[in-house]
C-alpha cells in the first residue's frame, strides 16, 4: 500500500504528514478509541519520536524542543499511556491500603492521613477491607507478587505465621501499623495500647473512681490482648483487686459495646468504665442511658482512639488518643522512602497515646447563665 496524506488543523495552523496505512509496520498516530500517541505530537513538533519521548517521559531536552513538544502535546490533547509509562518504568505508581474496617472512624483518620502523603507523590492509594480476616489479609499479601501496586500499608487486628511468611515473601514493600516482634524485618508503625489503658484508669483512678470496668475487643487479637493485660496492670499498680464480673469481651464495633455493656450491667454495678475503643465506648454510653445511668455522675467513662465520635456524643466521650493520623502519616512515609530504597534497613516509628479529657469522665464545665440585658 502507498503511503497516506494526513491533514489536520488547529485554530491558526493546518499541517499535514505522511503515514503508511494501518497495519503495514508504522506506528498509528491514534489509538483504536481515537486518542494521539506520542507519535502524533513528534510529528506536529517536527522532532523526532525519540526526541517527543524524551519530553513526555520527563526526560528532558533542548529549550526549543521541549518547547516545541509540549505546546504540540496540548494541541492535540495528547495523554499519556498509564499502562505503557507503568510497563517501561516498573512502576505503577499505586499504594494499596488494607485495614479491618474501612466504615471504622479511627481507619478513616490513617485512611486521610496516608492519602495526603501519597498524593503529594504523584501516587493514587487503593483502599481494601479485610473484615479483619487472616485469609483475606494473606491473599491481598500473596498477590503482590503480581505487581498490582509499589508498595502496601497493612493494619492486621491479628498477626499470625501466615501473615509474617507473606510479609517476608513480599516482592514489594509492606508497612504494618501495629504491633511486630522487635526482631520482625519489615518497617513497622506502632502505639502501646497498655500504656494507653493506663492513662484512662489512671484519670478514673484520680477522680474518685474505683469500682472500674472494662470492655474489651477480642482477645484473640493483638490490641484486644494488649489492651486487656493494661487494664489489669494498672488495677494492680493502684492497689485495686480485679473484680472479673466487671470484664467483658465482645468485639470492636457499636452493637457489641451496646450488647457487651448490657451483660456487663446485668451482673456488676461499675462506677466507670474504660473501653477498648470509641464504637465500645458509644455503644456503652447509649445502654447507660438507656438503662437510666447518668454520665458521668453515675458511671464515668472512657473511650480510645479518640476519633471523631467522641466529639459528637452527649456528653462527649473522654478517649485515649492513638494518633491514627500521626501513625498513617509515617507509615505513608516509611513506605515511599522504602519504594525509593529498598536496601533501607528494617524501621521503626513509635507514636505515644494521650488523654483527651471531655465531660463523660468529669464535672462538666457549669453552664454560665444567660444575663438579659436591661435597657433603660
Amino acid at each position: 500500500m502507498t503511503p497516506a496524506l494526513i491533514s489536520a488543523q488547529t485554530p491558526g495552523n493546518v499541517y499535514s504528514y505522511r503515514v503508511e496505512v494501518q497495519g503495514v509496520g508504522r506506528k498509528r498516530l491514534q489509538e483504536p478509541d481515537g486518542r494521539p500517541t506520542v507519535h502524533t505530537v513528534a510529528a506536529r513538533a517536527g522532532v523526532s519520536i525519540a526526541s517527543a519521548s524524551r519530553v513526555l517521559n520527563g526526560v528532558g531536552g533542548s529549550p526549543e524542543t521541549v518547547r516545541k513538544v509540549r505546546a504540540a502535546a496540548a494541541e492535540v490533547g495528547y495523554v499519556p499511556n498509564a499502562i505503557a509509562r507503568s510497563l517501561q518504568s516498573q512502576r505503577t505508581e499505586l499504594v494499596a491500603l488494607a485495614v479491618e474496617d474501612i466504615g471504622n472512624p479511627v481507619y478513616v483518620a490513617m485512611m486521610r492521613a496516608i492519602e495526603a502523603v501519597v498524593a503529594e507523590s504523584g501516587r493514587q492509594l487503593l483502599v481494601h477491607a479485610t473484615g479483619g480476616r487472616i485469609d483475606n489479609e494473606t491473599a491481598l499479601l500473596r498477590r503482590l507478587a503480581h505487581r498490582y501496586v509499589d508498595g502496601m500499608i497493612i493494619s492486621p487486628i491479628r498477626v499470625t505465621a501466615e501473615h509474617l511468611t507473606a510479609l517476608a515473601d513480599s516482592p514489594v514493600p509492606v508497612v504494618v501499623i501495629g504491633q511486630l516482634a522487635e526482631d520482625a524485618p519489615m518497617d513497622n508503625v506502632r502505639t502501646d495500647s497498655r500504656l494507653g489503658i493506663a492513662l484512662a484508669v489512671d484519670h478514673l483512678v484520680a477522680t474518685g473512681r474505683r469500682r472500674i470496668g472494662f470492655v474489651n475487643g477480642p482477645l484473640d487479637t493483638v490490641p484486644g490482648a494488649a489492651r486487656d493485660a493494661g487494664f489489669r496492670a494498672a488495677l494492680a499498680r493502684h492497689g485495686i483487686p480485679l473484680d472479673e464480673n466487671l470484664v467483658e469481651v465482645g468485639d470492636f464495633q457499636y452493637a457489641a459495646g451496646r450488647e457487651a455493656t448490657e451483660r456487663l450491667l446485668a451482673r456488676a454495678e461499675p462506677d466507670a468504665l474504660v473501653c477498648a475503643n470509641d464504637l465500645i465506648a458509644v455503644g456503652a454510653l447509649h445502654t447507660l442511658l438507656a438503662l437510666g445511668r447518668r454520665v458521668p455522675t453515675d458511671v464515668a467513662l472512657v473511650g480510645m482512639d479518640d476519633t471523631e465520635l467522641a466529639r459528637m456524643m452527649f456528653p462527649q466521650l473522654s478517649s485515649v488518643s492513638l494518633g491514627s493520623a500521626e501513625r498513617g502519616r509515617k507509615a505513608a512515609e516509611l513506605l515511599l522512602q522504602r519504594i525509593d530504597d529498598p536496601a533501607l534497613p528494617p524501621r521503626r516509628a513509635q507514636v505515644a497515646p494521650s488523654l483527651v479529657v471531655r465531660a463523660s469522665s468529669g464535672t462538666p464545665v457549669p453552664a454560665q447563665p444567660i444575663r438579659e440585658e436591661v435597657t433603660s
